[in-house]
């Protein structure tokens, strides 16, 4: 029996759907705001605040192994109900959030662990989301952009100094965005008005860098990418996106990587 502890996300879906082909049982403890795992038989819609709960039904129903999947927003400490465990727990999930709401999951992965519920990566049973190293698009980097691609990796490297970020928009040289809590989607609208300043020419030859940093929890916290984010990189005109092998979520990968090809963006895995 597996665990999958969902929050808002398509990639939960995905991984129901593929344990239902393998013929794995679990259970679920939807997390998500508008509980859309709640039409499942085996789903239980909990709040965060409801640890003691969710470890109670995890170990009830014998999962043993644990997949947590899905944005979590940050709890309303002032509104959010706490059971006992959750009160016990409190005041390392509210230091956590300090850090930044990522850091919430993690405080939860430890209590976990003391609680002897193991937690697996996301892509265990998934491994079809990822992609090894290579070009997958018929369009390949510059040799401009290949210089643009090791600085954005050492950029993101450096990234968790501050916690956030796994994402940087470099061109020609030119670092013209970094990622922040409010993710990728809100980092390609900031490069856009950016860009607009540029001449064409550097416009036109800017790169999306997106993996996680060094010290990032590759079993909660893989950098998800999918078709939404390849036709904000068209409509910005970037010339490619840059992964990481094995660390990366793809949705959608076969329409995505026809759409680059159309797009002339390129898709290297490093």
């Amino acid at each position: 029996m597996i665990g999958l502890v969902l929050g808002n996300t398509q990639l939960g879906s995905l991984i129901v759907k593929k344990l239902k082909k393998l013929n794995i049982k679990f259970t679920i403890i939807d997390i998500s705001k508008k509980k859309i795992f709640s039409s499942h038989k085996n789903s239980y819609s909990l709040s965060i605040g409801q640890l003691g709960k969710a470890i109670s039904i995890l170990k009830k129903t014998k999962c043993k192994k644990v997949i947590f999947a899905g944005r979590v927003s940050r709890p309303n400490f002032y509104k959010t109900k706490f059971d006992l465990k959750g009160i016990y727990y409190l005041p390392k999930i509210i230091k956590s959030a300090k850090m930044g709401d990522g850091y919430i999951i993690k405080e939860i992965i430890k209590i976990f662990s003391k609680e002897n519920l193991n937690v697996i990566k996301q892509t265990h049973f998934n491994k079809e989301l990822t992609l090894k190293k290579g070009i997958f698009t018929r369009h390949k980097p510059s040799k401009a952009s290949l210089k643009d691609i090791l600085l954005g990796k050492k950029i993101i490297n450096e990234l968790k100094k501050n916690n956030v970020g796994q994402a940087a928009i470099i061109s020609q040289g030119n670092v013209i965005a970094l990622e922040d809590q409010k993710g990728t989607d809100s980092m390609l609208s900031r490069a856009n008005k950016i860009l607009n300043k540029f001449p064409k020419k550097i416009r036109k030859k800017s790169v999306l860098i997106k993996f996680p940093k060094s010290n990032q929890d590759l079993r909660i916290d893989l950098p998800t990418i999918g078709i939404k984010t390849l036709k904000k990189c068209s409509k910005i005109g970037l010339s490619g996106l840059v992964l990481k092998s094995g660390q990366n979520i793809f949705l959608d990968k076969e329409k995505s990587i026809n759409f680059a090809n159309k797009k002339k963006i390129f898709i290297k895995v490093i």
